[in-house]
This record gives C-alpha cells, structure tokens and sequence, in this order.
C-alpha cells in the first residue's frame, strides 16, 4: 500500500543520510510535527513546511516521542520559529525541555563540548507555558485529523507513540526498533530492537509492542529510519529478538570485559538474522550500518542488568 501523501518523511540529517527522520502531518491547512532531530535540523524542518506549501504559523503541535537527543535536541530552537505551536511531551519528559540543563550536562559527560557543538548544536529551553503534558490516552486535533496518544514505555519511561487512525499508523519513536532501507530485501524491512541506555525494560517493550500491533496497523513511521509496512512480521521479528537479547545479556553478565562479550555476541544475532532475512549487503557492511547501535544496545543490556542488582 503507498504512502499516505499527508505524511511527509523529514531527513534530518543527523550523522548520516537516511538515518533519523522526523514526519510532518498535514490536513486542511493545519500541521504537526513529530519528533525534530537536533537543532541542526531546523532548517530541513521549515523546508518541508515550505515544500508542502505551508508557514510556520500553521503548524499547532510539535510531538515530541521522548527527549534523547536525535528525537528531540532541536525542539526549543525550532518552537521559536513556530509562533503557535505547543510542544506536547510526556510528563516525565517535559522537565527536561523546560530546563534541559540535565540533558546538556549528561550529553557533555559523555560526548564532550566539542562533539556536542558539531552533531547536536543549540539546545535549548522550551517554555513552559508552551508544553502540553500528555497522559495515556492524550488526543490532539490537527486541521479536524485527531491524534492518539499512548505512552509506550522499554526503551525509555518518557516515552509516547502517536496514533494515526486515518493513516492506520503508528509513528513509534524507538518503540518499535530499528529499520533502515539499505537492509531491505525480498521479505521486507529488517529490524532490530533499541535497548539504548539508560532506561531499557525488556518487559515494558514487548508489552508496548503488543500494544501497538493490537491496533492492526498498515504501516509504522519509524525515527530510524522511515515508514514500514509487513508491521505484524517485523513485530514477531523484534519480541523474538528482545528475547534473544535478555539471553545475551545473561549469558554475558559476570564475565570479565563483559561489554565486549556483548559487542560480539549483539554482533552475531543481528548478523546471522540479516543473513537469513536476505539482505544484500556483506556481513561486513550490515556491521558497518549498524555499529552504532550494537554499541548502544549493549550499552542498554548493561544498563539493565546493573539495575537488577540494585
């Protein structure tokens, strides 16, 4: 089934082509972003407003999945150009882009101010009298097309994904894993869980995924990288994997240098089912699309396995 023409997929350049999306909703007149990218990205936003023949005063809402960083960096920069809209924001979210001072200071402990400066730039301050707080549940009207709000926590606990039904979509954040079109093949997508630190529940993302499929969806608009369809293969295909992952994570946790152990072993999973899923790429260039991530989601195993212990 082709693309609903009322959604457009926003590049947002970060790190690389084809790699984190925003989407922009339309419907008579009125418009919706959802999630923004870094505020490196604002330009590529009031672009697509403009190729869709629209101001920024017609966009009402900004929905905001969850606040890391390459979903949401860019968000207080680009409301200034938006002289309408409200950021919507799960209640555990909103603190932090109302004072992002914590995000700052924790992206700079890890990535430093230089590496903040070149990928993330400008992050700033939403105002508060600007956010909208969503519980689950929490529906929006733009232009007459109503949004749902459901809060999907796994990957993070600020987490929401927003239901489309005209489309019969779901736009998922992370929810919904990672699916990038250069893995592709004859069966469809291939996709794989984010167990990004620090808040990975694998419990809390398999309900959350059943949550989203029981909505029988068309199609999901993934952050990274772009809209799916085959969603009840590719929903099988990440339980599955999650399940894998907790083994991984068990198997590994002891071991001396364990977040190597769980380098090679993430390494060998998502190899083995892009092998079997007919991707056309090498073993070394899946690697190589997915090196950030596998790094991440062992990263988020260990996270999780740490917390456990408490």
């Amino acid at each position: 089934m082709s693309a609903d023409p009322s959604i457009h997929t926003i590049d947002t350049g970060f790190q690389r082509a084809a790699f984190d999306a925003a989407y922009l909703i339309v419907e008579n007149g009125r418009a919706a972003f959802v999630d923004c990218g870094t505020s490196l990205a604002v330009p590529a936003m009031l672009q697509a407003l403009a190729d869709a023949g629209l101001t920024p005063d017609a966009v009402d809402w900004l929905l905001l999945t969850h606040v890391h960083l390459d979903h949401a960096g860019g968000a207080g920069l680009l409301m200034q150009q938006l002289p309408n809209a409200r950021a919507v924001l799960h209640p555990r979210g909103a603190p932090h882009m109302i004072d992002p001072a914590r995000l700052i200071a924790g992206a700079t402990a890890v990535y430093g101010e230089e590496e903040i400066a070149r990928s993330y730039g400008r992050i700033d301050a939403i105002p508060a009298e600007r956010v909208v707080i969503a519980d689950d549940g929490h529906r929006i009207d733009v232009g007459g097309r109503t949004l749902l709000l459901v809060h999907t926590p796994g990957h993070a606990l600020h987490h929401y994904c927003v239901w489309d039904d005209r489309s019969r979509s779901w736009f998922t954040g992370d929810t919904f894993g990672l699916s990038y079109r250069e893995l592709d093949s004859a069966q469809g997508a291939f996709i794989i869980p984010t167990s990004s630190p620090v808040q990975f529940d694998p419990d809390a993302m398999k309900s959350s995924i059943q949550r989203l499929l029981a909505c029988q969806p068309i199609a999901m608009y993934l952050t990274h990288y772009g809209r799916v369809e085959g969603v009840a293969a590719r929903g099988d295909d990440l339980l599955e994997q999650i399940d894998a992952m907790v083994a991984i994570g068990r198997q590994c946790d002891g071991r001396p240098d364990r977040h190597r152990h769980l380098l090679a072993a993430l390494r060998a999973l998502y190899l083995e089912r892009a092998l079997a899923h007919g991707c056309s790429l090498d073993q070394e260039a899946v690697a190589r699309v997915l090196a950030m991530d596998i790094e991440l989601n062992a990263q988020g195993l260990a996270c999780w396995l740490d917390r456990g212990r408490r």
